[in-house]
C-alpha cells in the first residue's frame, strides 16, 4: 500500500476563463483579481506491476479541473461566505467516478497558512489547519546536571543569556462538519492569540513563562516541550466545544527543525 499526492494550482476569475498552460502557477491562468487556491489530492492503493503507476497524474489534474474547480467557482460566485469545509465532501464525490476508490483525502489550501483536509474514510469531519507565529528566547539548562555536562549537552544553546528563535506553530484541528461543530478562521484565531501567542510571544521563556521557569520547578522550553504545552494548552479550551477536538500541534523552532504533538 503507498499514498501518491498530486497537488493542483487554480485561479478563479470573475467572469470565468478557463484559459492557460502553467500548472505550476495554476490554470485557469489569473485575470484580475482571481483569487488562487490548491487541492492536494491524495490516492492509496497498489502500483500498477506494468506500468509502476497507482494513479496517472493528468488523469487527477483533469479531474481536478473538469470537475472540482466549477464547484468551487459556482460556490465562490453564489455562495462567498459559505463555510468551504462544507465543500469538500462535494468535492470528494465529484472527483470519485475518475479517480475510483483509491482516493482517500483532500487538502484544500485556502491561504499560505490556512488549509481544510478531509479523508474520505471520515467525510463528517475535516481539520483545520493555520499557521501563526511567536519570537522568543530560551536557555537549555538541566538542573540535574553540572554546568559542564550542561554545555557538553547543550552546547551554544546553554548560553547563560539565552537566544531567540522566530518559532511558528500550526494546530491541526477536527471539527464536525455539522453546524454546531462549526469553527472558523477568527475563532480559531482568537483562541491561539489568547492561549499561546499572548503567553509565549516576546517572552524569556525561563524568566517569564512559569511553566518553564527553572525556580519553579518548570520545564526545559526544548521545542519538544513547548509543542506539549501549547497542544495541552488549546486542547483544554477547544475540546470543550462540540464537534470539536485538538488532533496535533507542530511547533517550527527553525525551517530545518519541528516537533509535532501528539505525533500521530
Amino acid at each position: 500500500m503507498l499514498a501518491l499526492r498530486r497537488t493542483v494550482r487554480f485561479n478563479i476569475n470573475s467572469g470565468g476563463g478557463a484559459g492557460g498552460t502553467n500548472g505550476a502557477a495554476g490554470v485557469p491562468a489569473m485575470t484580475g483579481f482571481g483569487r488562487h487556491y490548491e487541492l492536494e489530492v491524495t490516492c492509496r492503493g497498489e502500483p500498477d506491476p506494468a506500468t509502476g503507476y497507482l494513479v496517472d497524474i493528468k488523469a487527477i489534474d483533469d479531474a481536478v479541473r473538469s470537475r472540482g474547480v466549477p464547484l468551487v467557482a459556482r460556490a465562490c460566485q453564489d455562495e462567498p461566505g459559505r463555510d468551504p469545509a462544507g465543500l469538500l465532501p462535494e468535492l470528494a464525490a465529484a472527483l470519485r467516478p475518475p479517480l475510483g476508490p483509491g482516493l482517500h483525502a483532500l487538502c484544500f489550501r485556502l491561504t499560505p497558512t490556512w488549509s481544510i483536509t478531509m479523508s474520505t474514510e471520515t467525510p463528517t469531519v475535516v481539520v483545520l489547519r493555520q499557521r501563526f507565529e511567536f519570537a522568543a528566547s530560551h536557555r537549555l539548562h538541566a538542573p540535574t546536571l553540572s554546568d559542564e555536562e550542561n554545555r557538553r549537552v547543550f552546547g551554544k544553546c546553554n548560553n547563560p543569556a539565552g537566544h531567540g528563535h522566530n518559532y511558528r506553530i500550526e494546530p491541526a484541528v477536527e471539527v464536525s462538519l455539522d453546524p454546531r461543530g462549526a469553527l472558523s478562521p477568527g475563532e480559531l484565531e482568537a483562541e491561539v492569540e489568547e492561549h499561546i501567542i499572548g503567553w509565549l510571544d516576546h517572552r524569556h521563556l525561563n524568566a517569564d513563562v512559569p511553566e518553564f521557569d527553572p525556580g519553579r520547578g518548570g520545564l526545559i522550553p526544548s521545542v519538544e516541550n513547548i509543542a506539549r504545552l501549547c497542544y495541552e494548552r488549546l486542547a483544554g479550551r477547544l475540546d470543550a466545544r462540540d464537534g470539536v477536538r485538538v488532533r496535533s500541534v507542530t511547533v517550527w523552532e527553525t525551517d530545518r527543525t519541528a516537533c509535532e504533538y501528539p505525533a500521530r
